[in-house]
């Protein structure tokens, strides 16, 4: 595993092994791209980014795995009624802040990513980047250049899917 991997995982054990956050593996999001592994991409390039240019790489990563925190099929209409796909947003917010202590800035990164589209406006540099990183590789995705369930093998995160138990080998 390469350096800025293995400090990415270190960062964000807790996180990686939690049942909340395995349990995105249940939903696609883009296309055959589950909510897992989309998140495991977008805060890992965060990350990078925001290492790169010396700013809050760790808001940026947990930022990023947090976004799409929202827990339910968004193309299920009738189960979520007004928690489509705009509003969603919020609802990972929430579940985030349930799952973890958040700073201000990781909250306005996850109820800004879908700017303008979602209402919040990023107010960070990290909050900016999460929401150009997410639209990067949501586009990656949706074109089918890249599929990042192999960053989620490369962490040993393993998805928890419908009727699993919650017991699963630490990630990274």
């Amino acid at each position: 595993m390469d350096q800025h991997l293995n400090e990415f995982c270190r960062m964000n054990r807790e996180l990686l092994g939690s049942e909340q956050v395995r349990s995105m593996g249940r939903w696609k999001h883009h296309g055959p791209i589950s909510t897992l592994d989309h998140s495991l991409f977008v805060a890992y390039w965060s990350y990078r980014f925001a290492r790169k240019f010396g700013w809050d790489a760790q808001a940026a990563a947990r930022g990023g795995l947090l976004h799409d925190l929202y827990l339910y099929d968004s193309k299920d209409k009738s189960a979520h009624p007004g928690l489509q796909c705009f509003d969603h947003p919020r609802a990972a917010a929430r579940n985030a802040a349930e799952l973890t202590a958040l700073s201000d800035k990781e909250r306005n990164i996850i109820l800004s990513h879908m700017w303008p589209l979602g209402g919040a406006l990023p107010r960070s540099r990290e909050a900016w980047l999460v929401d150009l990183v997410d639209t990067l590789c949501a586009s990656l995705e949706l074109a089918r250049i890249y599929h990042p369930g192999r960053l989620r093998e490369q962490m040993g995160v393993e998805p928890l899917l419908d009727g699993e138990a919650a017991a699963a080998p630490a990630p990274c």
